[in-house]
């Protein structure tokens, strides 16, 4: 049977700008690799990220160099030391998984021995703004039942209380990004657990959150940039309660699902998040996601368009799209 890979970088408009502390986004720049096997294609989607060394360019490389090893090949079990955990082990993991299921004629679900995906609350995201406009865009989704808010280290408080009062009833995430100091998560504590806040996503650089082991905090406060695979959550676990799975730090469904597995050993809280991507990153997360206590997968609510096999946001709530990456079509009704 021929086997073939293919790379190639699209760019898909958001609908408004996306802004962190780090930065702001008008666009999705994914990679996308196809696996082909006979008459058999299998997809995933990544999204290098600039903050682990990656770019476009260099994802495309990783995919490129691995293109004789999968001609002769190389599976999904190989393919985990062949990459190193990240975008273009994600986006091959993930084409792999899907390429798995059709060549077998059945779903990534029966793969993995688990229920298909069914529908999700999911947190919706409130760019980092002036406060005003953070309270304004929390109004328009005051309905959904998990709010994520984007602060840096400027007056975030200002800008959490403009959140909240817009949306009474919402839990919220607060994620800041790396942008805080120990002084600032501090002092910021209390406030936020007046306020009703259920989870602390990432205040400290990840090259500093060693001060964690010295705070008590009454919120959880949860791993993202300091915590990619399994094999982190022993140190993980010393500094947080929580950790945040991204298929793009775990290299892909493989891993995710291993951390996933060792997370919930450890008692650690389990939320899967995203990148800013199409449905077709979204897809596979779905499956880590599954009973999570937070899950954060609204990257295709901030595009101006989607893919034709998407997933479907409503007040809060996720759908998985109703055919496509990994969905058997004997499946479809």
């Amino acid at each position: 049977m021929l086997r073939g890979l293919k790379a190639r970088h699209e760019r898909w408009p958001l609908s408004r700008p996306f802004r962190i502390s780090r930065g702001e986004k008008t666009a999705a720049d994914v990679v996308v690799v196809e696996a082909r096997a006979g008459d058999h294609v299998g997809q995933g989607e990544s999204v290098p990220y600039a903050r682990y060394g990656e770019s476009i360019e260099s994802v495309l490389a990783q995919v490129s160099a691995l293109g004789p090893a999968f001609e002769n090949g190389l599976t999904r079990l190989e393919l985990q030391d062949a990459l190193p955990p990240g975008a273009a082990r994600n986006a091959m993991d993930c084409a792999l998984w899907d390429l798995e299921a059709k060549l077998k004629g059945c779903s990534v679900a029966e793969l993995i021995g688990a229920q298909s995906p069914a529908e999700m609350v999911t947190a919706v995201t409130i760019s980092l703004d002036a406060p005003e406009l953070m309270a304004d865009a929390a109004a328009r989704v005051a309905d959904a039942p998990l709010i994520k808010v984007k602060v840096n280290g400027d007056a975030p408080l200002e800008s959490i209380a403009a959140v909240r009062r817009a949306a009474p009833s919402a839990r919220l995430i607060v994620d800041p990004n790396e942008s805080w100091n120990a002084a600032l998560l501090a002092e910021m504590l209390a406030p936020l657990a007046n306020l009703g806040v259920a989870l602390i996503e990432q205040p400290l650089p990840a090259d500093g959150d060693h001060a964690l082991e010295h705070i008590a905090s009454p919120i959880p406060i949860c791993a993202d940039e300091s915590a990619h695979v399994s094999a982190d959550l022993a140190r993980v676990a010393r500094r947080y309660r929580a950790v945040n799975i991204k298929l793009d730090k775990t290299g892909g469904l493989t891993e995710a699902l291993a951390t996933r597995r060792q997370a919930e050993d450890m008692g650690l809280i389990v939320m899967v998040g995203c990148m800013i991507s199409t449905s077709l990153g979204i897809a596979p997360a779905l499956h880590v996601a599954a009973n999570a206590q937070f899950v954060d997968l609204d990257g295709p609510w901030w595009l101006l368009q989607d893919r034709d096999s998407a997933v479907r946001f409503s007040s809060g709530r996720l759908a998985p799209p109703r055919n496509g990456w990994g969905i058997s079509s004997r499946r479809i009704a």
